[in-house]
Formats: C-alpha cells, structure tokens, sequence
C-alpha cells in the first residue's frame, strides 16, 4: 500500500513540476508577446508622430522655397556680389528641394499602404516600365533590354505600386553602374509565382552590404535617401511577395521581386 501511494505522490509531484515548467514557459511566451506589443504600440505611435512633424515642416519648407525664388529673381546677377548672391541662393533652394524629397519619401514609407489590387498583366507592366526609363538609362549610357516571359502571368496586384518597385529596382541598378553597361529586366514563372528580375553589370555588391540593403535609411549613395529598395520590399510584403538579391563582385547583381499569381492572391495573403 506504501509503494502505490508512493508511487500515487511521485506521480502528483512530476505532474506539479511538468505543469509548473509549462506555465514558466507559457508566462515567458505571454512577456515577450507583450512586450512585442508594446513596442509594436510604440512604433505605430512614433510613425504618427513623426509622420505630422513632417507634414508640419512641409508647410514652412514650401514657404521657405517660394520666397528663395523670388528673392533670387528680384536680385540683380551682373554684378560680382550680385553672382555670389545668386549661386548661394542656388545652393540653399537645391538643399531645401533635398531636404522636400526626403520628407515626401519618408511619409510615403511611413504612412499607410492600401492597396487597390486587380487583375494585370505583368509581361505589359514590365514593358510599360521599361518604355519608361529607358531614355534614363540611355543617359547614364546604360543599354537595356526586355525579357518578357514566354506565357501569359496575371496577378491580383496593385499596379501602380509594383511599377513603383520596379522602377527602384532599374534606379538602382542604374546608379550603380557609374561607367555605364547593360541592365536586363526579365519575367519569369514558377508554380504560383511571377519573378520579376532587373539585372546589371555593376561592380557587384559585397555580402556585408546586401545585409542591410532593405534597412530604412541605410545607403551607400552620397545623395540617397536609404528608402528606394525598403520601399521595394514594403510593397512585395504588402502583396504577400519577397524580393531577394544575389551579386558576385565585379560581376554586377539579380534584384528578383517575387509576386504571387491571381490564383494564389489569397492563399499568400
């Protein structure tokens, strides 16, 4: 009888200590789910407030350009001090248009992103785009080329915003190939997904870098912004999708920003 009671009290305890390990773990869960929480809540709080204080230094910003504008067409430039005066204005209206650029760049990272999706055809997105930035590219002296997929790929996306991505994409790869070369942006398929891939012969970009490539504000570009290619990779999370690179030195780099077809619009979301 004292072997099964004993037997009965070892089994109670080992249940106490499974049981308290169990709720350990699960309190351990819960805190760190708060403290997620929190500071998701934080976040989301300092993206509000920094999104008005930028919208409350558009205002006087605006202001400020305006009158440096007419301040440089009310002043005479023939004379000496009249030239100087006229290229320091130049000076501070490039700086303020800068300083206009990464604000709107800003709020449109920051703010809230609704997409209005429908069925597009990718093959006729990817050749818009192209149609677009090739008098740019050809400026830079870089060659560029389509490669349409064979088949037909419809996604359930919101055009105007992939454009958007894809035009960071050919931005970049162009900016990176300061002596010219050649850019390819391609389609691809694979079962339920379309790749959209902008190539270059750039120098290539080094692993440490690609690391941190998708971080807001992290640029290796004396007048970049840092939120070009975070942009890019808000607007394929949005989709339900992923963008990706791969580079070799001195070789130059594959962007692939991968979207979801209609059919798996749902599902991926």
């Amino acid at each position: 009888m004292s072997d099964v009671l004993l037997a009965f009290l070892g089994g109670v305890v080992a249940a106490v200590a499974i049981a308290a390990a169990l709720g350990l773990v699960v309190s351990r869960r819960y805190a760190r789910l708060m403290r997620r929480t929190q500071r998701a809540e934080r976040l989301a709080e300092m993206v509000q407030l920094t999104g008005g204080l930028a919208h409350e230094i558009k205002n006087p910003l605006s202001t400020i350009q305006l009158n440096l504008q007419l301040l440089q067409e009310d002043l005479p430039s023939e004379s000496v001090v009249g030239s100087r005066v006229h290229a320091r204005l130049r000076t501070v209206r490039q700086e303020a248009s800068r300083l206009r650029e990464i604000l709107d760049d800003f709020l449109r990272y920051a703010g809230r992103m609704t997409l209005e999706c429908e069925p597009t055809d990718l093959n006729r997105l990817v050749e818009e785009v192209a149609d677009f930035f090739m008098p740019q590219a050809a400026v830079n002296r870089v060659q560029m080329r389509v490669a349409p997929a064979q088949e037909s790929l419809v996604a359930e996306i919101d055009p105007r915003l992939v454009k958007q991505a894809v035009l960071n994409l050919l931005l970049n790869a162009t900016q990176a190939m300061t002596e010219g070369g050649e850019l390819i942006v391609g389609l691809k398929s694979e079962p339920g997904f379309a790749r959209i891939e902008v190539t270059d012969t750039g120098p290539g970009i080094a692993e440490e870098i690609r690391a941190r490539l998708f971080e807001a504000y992290f640029t290796t570009k004396k007048s970049g912004t840092g939120l070009g290619l975070p942009m890019t990779k808000r607007i394929a999370d949005e989709h339900g999708g992923s963008i990706a690179v791969a580079s070799d030195l001195g070789r130059g780099s594959v962007f692939t920003l991968r979207l979801p077809l209609k059919a798996q619009r749902a599902n991926a979301t």
